[in-house]
């Protein structure tokens, strides 16, 4: 004897559940990318020491506008492009670390060496103040 047992299909969900969860994430999202900050980084200075041996230093000043940010401290990057007497130019990247206000950074170069360009690469984000 055989019995009938009924099996109602599987439905895909609504489309209410899929738009609601939709919206909850962009919200998430939304509120996160709302309470991170950027300190302003901005190069006031850049100059090379006096030669040292077979070394200069590349120093270079950098007034910090970390106001927006509820943390006094935080990573960023300086992108050079270096130029060698007899080797190919070369781009590469230094992290250094922003307090507020103004700080110094320096690189050490020998004597053959220069650079050419500079400029702010990532800044890290940091928590924006209440």
């Amino acid at each position: 004897m055989t019995t009938a047992t009924s099996k109602q299909p599987m439905r895909p969900p609504c489309l209410s559940i899929v738009l609601a969860g939709t919206v909850a994430l962009f919200s998430v999202t939304q509120a996160v990318a709302e309470t991170m900050c950027r300190p302003t980084l901005t190069f006031e200075q850049a100059r090379f020491s006096e030669t040292r041996g077979q070394q200069r230093l590349w120093n270079a000043v950098l007034a910090v506008d970390a106001s927006n940010c509820a943390t006094t401290a935080g990573r960023f990057y300086v992108n050079f492009v270096r130029l060698k007497e007899m080797a190919p130019d070369l781009l590469f990247s230094e992290e250094f670390a922003w307090r507020p206000e103004r700080i110094q950074i320096s690189m050490e170069f020998w004597l053959d060496e220069a650079v050419q360009d500079y400029w702010l690469g990532y800044v890290a984000m940091c928590p924006c103040p209440p």
